[in-house]
């Protein structure tokens, strides 16, 4: 794939090969951006474990201290008076079988998360197939199936991201906009790289971190040290 002037350019910028530490990557990936917009920071872990073994599983959720600069537009499953509470608790779409119809017969996809109350998982599950791919199927251990819907919903909207693993053995995250710069970015980077270390399944052996790697959505990748990325 050809890169673009802008990106090559930026890549001149730093010496690819070098291992950076977490606040020198954020550093060099804020100011190498090479977009006019603001762009969202990535990062890229590749981890030490074999996800196709239900015991290597890594994934989870948590909230980020400074968010992820993305307005997250949130569907809720609920009937009654769950489906009220998440209406005032700000969901931008609220239903249940005839949001399932919905999404089934018009591809409709304007949303960013989905919650459900458990009482709706037997409706919900008919949409496995086109949410799952897309990362937006609800799931005890992400928090977006519970009763619980404020939380989950005022959880979210603050900047909650869920990381898991790609076939690959790696992880995908967004951890904010290029405008925030690097303390911000520092700051949501160590909440999620800690998460993702407490998570270390027992059965994982060898190296856990394997190698982390940061970029803005047109930038060229910057690699963190896998030793230093606690720093």
């Amino acid at each position: 794939m050809k890169k673009g002037k802008k990106y090559v350019e930026a890549a001149k910028k730093y010496n690819k090969q070098t291992l950076y530490s977490p606040a020198e990557a954020l550093q060099t990936v804020v100011d190498v951006a090479p977009a006019k917009f603001d762009e969202t920071v990535e990062v890229h872990i590749r981890l030490g474990v074999d996800g196709r073994h239900a015991d290597q599983q890594v994934r989870g959720a948590i909230v980020l201290p400074h968010g992820t600069g993305k307005t997250v537009r949130v569907l809720v499953f609920a009937k009654g008076d769950k489906a009220h509470e998440a209406e005032a608790a700000g969901a931008d779409f609220v239903g249940a079988e005839d949001m399932v119809q919905k999404i089934q017969q018009e591809n409709w996809f304007d949303f960013d998360a989905v919650v459900a109350t458990p009482d709706m998982m037997g409706v919900v599950g008919r949409l496995g197939r086109v949410l799952g791919p897309k990362g937006l199927m609800p799931n005890p251990k992400s928090g977006t199936v519970t009763p619980d819907v404020t939380r989950a919903i005022n959880d979210i909207k603050a900047g909650k991201v869920e990381y898991r693993l790609d076939r690959f053995n790696i992880i995908h995250c967004p951890i904010g906009k290029v405008s925030f710069g690097p303390e911000k970015l520092g700051e949501n980077f160590r909440t999620l790289i800690g998460a993702i270390i407490k998570a270390k399944p027992a059965a994982a052996k060898g190296q856990y971190v394997r190698s982390v790697t940061v970029a803005s959505t047109m930038g060229p990748g910057v690699k963190i040290a896998p030793l230093r990325a606690e720093e």
